[in-house]
C-alpha cells in the first residue's frame, strides 16, 4: 500500500509538470516536455521567423507573431496545429509593429504599428504610431486609432507591454509611463506617470522587462526601479498591477542592482524569482535573487555563471528556472539549491522567449 501511495504521488507529480514553446530559427516553434526536459514535437511557421508568442488567458491558444512578412499564427495547444496564418503585409506596403496584444475572446489583435511602403524612388514612413485592431478572420486591419501626439514623439509603445483588462473593456500599455485606454475607441481615460510617483521615498520609478501573471484573471507582477529623492541611492521593489480595477501597488525592497531582469513568480505566487547584474564584461556578477511575495522581502541570493546575454523563465511547477538565448541550449536550474541541473539541446538559435504551458 506504502509503495502504491509513493507511486501515485510521483505519477501525480510527474503529471502536474507541463510543456514549454519556445521560437527559434528559422521558423519553428519547438515543444518541450517539461518532465522528460526534451524537445518532443516542433512546429513549423509559414510567415516567417517567431518574433514573439502569446498564450491565451484560457491556455487553449498560442499566438506567434513573425518578421519577415509581419504576420501571424494561431496554434492550437491541444492538436499543436496552426489553425490561421496571415501576413499584415499588402503589395509593397509593410505594416510594421511591436506591441501587441490579443483580446480576452480570441477574435481580434490590437497592434501598435506603422506603415513602410516601397515607392519608384523612396520609401514612403509613416512616422505616425496607431492602435489597429487585427481582425483574425478577415486577416487584416479592420479599425485604427490615433495614440496621444504628445507621447508619439518618443517612440510610444515601442518596447512597450499591452495587456487587456480581463473583461476587455479597457487596454493597457506600460512604458515610461502606465497608458489606460479605452479599448472601444483608444481614448485615453487614466495616466499613472511613473516618473512622478505619488510614493513617499521614491523618484522616477522603471518597470522591469517581462510582468508575470500572478495566475488570477488582470494580476500582474513586476519588479521596479527608482531613487529615494533625499540622496539618490537607487532602489527597487515589487510593483502589483490589477487591470480590473485600475489599481497599482509599489513596494520597496532595498538597495537595487546595476541591471534586474523582470520578475518570474511559482505557481501558487508565494516566491518570485530575478536574475541581476553587476559590474561589465569579464567582472560582471550574476546572481539569481529568490524574494518572499508574501512579506515583499529579499530572501536569498546565489550567483552563477551568467552567459554574456540570455534570457529568464521559471517552469510550471516554480521548481525550474530556465536561462536561454545567444546560444542552442536551455540550461535548467535548481530553484531550491540554485544549483545547474541540466542543458536542454534546442540545436537551433532562440529567436522568441518561452512560453509555459502549466500540466493539467
Amino acid at each position: 500500500m506504502r509503495l502504491f501511495i509513493i507511486g501515485a504521488a510521483l505519477a501525480a507529480i510527474a503529471a502536474a509538470q507541463g510543456t514549454l514553446f519556445i521560437g527559434t530559427w528559422p521558423h519553428t516553434v519547438q515543444i518541450i516536455d517539461e518532465r522528460q526536459q526534451k524537445v518532443v514535437d516542433k512546429i513549423e511557421l509559414s510567415t516567417g521567423l517567431p518574433r514573439d508568442l502569446e498564450l491565451s488567458e484560457d491556455r487553449k491558444t498560442l499566438y506567434a507573431a513573425t518578421l519577415e512578412n509581419n504576420g501571424f499564427e494561431v496554434i492550437d495547444v491541444t492538436t499543436r496545429r496552426i489553425t490561421n496564418a496571415f501576413s499584415l503585409n499588402e503589395g509593397l506596403k509593410q505594416v510594421r509593429f511591436n506591441a501587441w496584444a490579443p483580446d480576452p475572446d480570441g477574435k481580434f489583435i490590437v497592434i501598435l504599428y506603422r506603415t513602410v511602403e516601397k515607392k519608384i524612388d523612396r520609401f514612403d514612413i509613416d512616422r505616425t504610431t496607431r492602435f489597429g485592431v487585427v481582425d483574425l478572420a478577415q486577416h487584416k486591419i479592420v479599425r485604427s486609432g490615433d495614440v496621444p501626439k504628445d507621447e508619439d514623439q518618443v517612440g510610444f509603445g515601442f518596447g512597450g507591454n499591452l495587456r487587456f483588462s480581463p473583461d476587455g473593456k479597457y487596454l493597457y500599455v506600460f512604458r515610461n509611463s502606465v497608458f489606460i485606454f479605452d479599448a472601444s475607441n483608444f481614448k485615453m481615460v487614466d495616466k499613472i506617470e511613473l516618473s512622478k510617483p505619488q510614493f513617499p521615498g521614491m523618484a522616477s520609478v522603471g518597470l522591469g522587462r517581462t510582468l508575470d501573471s500572478l495566475q488570477q484573471p488582470g494580476m500582474l507582477i513586476s519588479v521596479f526601479n527608482s531613487q529615494d529623492p533625499a540622496v539618490h541611492r537607487n532602489i527597487f521593489g515589487i510593483a502589483r498591477f490589477d487591470l480590473s480595477n485600475r489599481r497599482f501597488d509599489f513596494s520597496p525592497v532595498g538597495p537595487a542592482a546595476a541591471q534586474m531582469s523582470g520578475l518570474q513568480v511559482t505557481p501558487d505566487g508565494k516566491k518570485g524569482y530575478a536574475v541581476t547584474f553587476n559590474g561589465q564584461g569579464g567582472n560582471r556578477r550574476c546572481e539569481f535573487w529568490e524574494f518572499d511575495l508574501g512579506t515583499n522581502r529579499l530572501a536569498r541570493k546565489q550567483e552563477f555563471d551568467g552567459r554574456a546575454r540570455f534570457s529568464f523563465g521559471i517552469s510550471s511547477t516554480g521548481k525550474e528556472l530556465y536561462i536561454y538565448g545567444a546560444g542552442y541550449d536551455i540550461e535548467v536550474w535548481d530553484a531550491a539549491t540554485m544549483q545547474l541541473r541540466n542543458r536542454i539541446d534546442l540545436n537551433a538559435d532562440t529567436t522568441a522567449g518561452i512560453v509555459v504551458l502549466p500540466g493539467r
